[in-house]
């Protein structure tokens, strides 16, 4: 299964491509659901293709719905919160043509600057066993409808830290969907294999974000990780593989590539120290290493 792009998201929602899509940290966009119905004369009660996306999800809908997600079909009678997340194939399948309401795409990256310690695939909502989508009441349709609209509007004012104010408005529904989860599931057995993941992440998180280009990486490999952790190099794979659906590897080269994007566009550093900060003995190898994750030079992402 191909997972659905951002950029065959915006071409089948609206066929308008955001300029610099690829050059940005992170990616955030919110819509509602009726002004797309009409600008872009689409049909919001037509059903999604079953498949996973590139992108985080969170969706205010009302209208009668039936969601189908992993192995669970859930059948809405008036107002939901979904969330999705790319690890989860999901569609979403109108049963009615009254359908209304907002959501949000984001990326990861996105979330990095605000140095939550949030790991979105550690919380329940994002998670495989966890419970993706909720029925609401009245009430909390009123409230996360008023975030989301604090969302739309601000996505189009010139505030020069709108991003920062959107960030705190994701967090604050993330932790609004964490409050309607069961206990059971705010509160998970902890395997052996959970705790490696977790402290792995820990591990990986505590070297950002990079303050000076006299700092440097101390772990970049997987091995680094695996004899910090005591465990063997297959043995955390195997268990990152199964948590994550990511290679130890992968993981690491997301986040590095993750820090390189804001230095590139938030610091002056050169690209040098840049690449001497993240753990690259020469720019070249750093160049070709961010060209592979990104399709662009450093100097083309930077300006």
């Amino acid at each position: 299964m191909e997972p659905t792009t951002l950029e065959q998201f915006y071409q089948e929602t609206s066929n308008l491509i955001p300029e610099g899509i690829n050059k940005e940290i992170g990616h955030f966009n919110v819509f509602n659901v009726d002004e797309i119905a009409s600008r872009f004369r689409k049909n919001p009660a037509a059903p999604m293709p079953y498949n996973r996306r590139e992108y985080y999800k969170i969706s205010l809908i009302s209208g009668r719905n039936r969601a189908e997600y992993a192995d669970k079909v859930i059948d809405i009678e008036k107002n939901a919160l979904l969330f999705a997340t790319p690890k989860i194939p999901y569609n979403w399948v109108p049963q009615d043509y009254d359908q209304h309401g907002y959501f949000c795409i984001f990326t990861d990256e996105f979330l990095i600057p605000a140095k939550s310690g949030v790991v979105l695939d550690d919380l329940p909502i994002f998670n495989p066993t966890g419970y993706p989508v909720f029925q609401l009441t009245d009430e909390a349709v009123h409230d996360i409808n008023f975030i989301f609209s604090k969302m739309y509007k601000e996505l189009s004012s010139d505030y020069a830290h709108k991003y920062d104010l959107i960030r705190n408005y994701v967090l604050e529904l993330i932790h609004y969907g964490q409050k309607l989860q069961p206990q059971t599931a705010l509160y998970p057995l902890h395997t052996a294999s959970a705790r490696v993941s977790s402290l792995f992440i820990e591990l990986l998180e505590r070297q950002f974000p990079i303050e000076s280009p006299h700092q440097k990486l101390s772990l970049r490999t997987a091995k680094d990780y695996a004899d910090r952790l005591s465990v063997h190099v297959n043995h955390l794979n195997k268990v990152l593989k199964e948590n994550t659906g990511k290679t130890t590897t992968d993981i690491i080269t997301s986040r590095i590539i993750q820090e390189a994007k804001i230095l590139l566009k938030q610091t002056n550093w050169n690209i040098s120290e840049i690449a001497y900060s993240l753990g690259f003995e020469e720019v070249a190898h750093f160049s070709n290493f961010f060209r592979k994750q990104t399709s662009l030079a450093p100097v083309a992402f930077r300006s």
